[in-house]
């Protein structure tokens, strides 16, 4: 029988910038809140995060209210479920730009799954890629905490990965069975709109809009279908209605 996650979004951050960040080619010039997120799954024997978010996230009343939710230290998001960072065993990274990974030196007793090609880029980033910030995964590299992902896998019951280079070299997408079906939580930074585009946009025969940030734009757009047909529930890394939900 297969095992049923539960997903708990925590707050851990948030970053205030051009919606065009987000959607490519549209919405440039919109001031846009967007929230950083870790990703607590319960429901197996293993106590999992997706992502571990800002180490010091800035916490604002016109934050909170942008993104609809609290926004919580990773110690603070944590406790909610009665639980440490050192509580945690596994670590799941969607990519290693710095907002995802800055957390991960307090979570001394997990393994963490990253794709190998996230692990060359960090350690020699183009100039363009100033997100990657190779400090702050030092720690769990010479702890030997990290487990190289070098193709699409399951990792355990209920949840497996996707190479889904389409924000990042190394971006992976992550399948959590949950009572709602195979659950997607995207390997690349977009919100709902990427998946879901207003009229006008669809209006110009996209289906989808690509990340702001990319790797390859026809890539990136090609990749957005696969996981939209391929999941029964999408999340999108960045998308602000899970900041005020305690559950998915």
């Amino acid at each position: 029988m297969t095992t049923k996650y539960t997903i708990h979004p925590i707050v851990v951050g948030t970053k205030v910038f051009d919606k065009g960040m987000m959607t490519y080619q549209h919405d440039y010039g919109v001031r846009y809140t967007i929230p950083i997120y870790a990703w607590y799954l319960e429901g197996g024997d293993k106590k999992i995060l997706i992502d571990t978010g800002e180490m010091h996230p800035i916490v604002s009343e016109d934050r909170e209210k942008a993104i609809g939710g609290k926004i919580y230290t990773l110690e603070e998001g944590l406790a909610r479920y009665g639980i440490a960072p050192d509580d945690i065993e596994i670590v799941i990274h969607t990519h290693l730009h710095s907002d995802h990974c800055e957390n991960d030196y307090k979570c001394t007793n997990a393994r963490f799954f990253i794709h190998e090609k996230e692990l060359e880029t960090i350690s020699n980033p183009h100039p363009l890629d100033y997100r990657y910030v190779e400090d702050f995964i030092y720690e769990i590299r010479d702890a030997g905490q990290i487990e190289v992902v070098r193709g699409d896998q399951e990792l355990l019951p209920g949840i497996s990965v996707m190479h889904t280079p389409a924000h990042t070299p190394g971006g992976m997408t992550v399948f959590i069975d949950t009572d709602r079906g195979k659950t997607a939580i995207t390997g690349f930074c977009v919100i709902r709109e990427n998946f879901e585009p207003p009229p006008q946009i669809r209006a110009m025969e996209l289906e989808v809009i690509p990340p702001g940030t990319h790797i390859n734009t026809y890539e990136a757009y090609d990749i957005l279908l696969k996981i939209r047909d391929m999941a029964d529930v999408i999340i999108p890394l960045h998308e602000p209605e899970f900041a005020s939900v305690e559950k998915v």
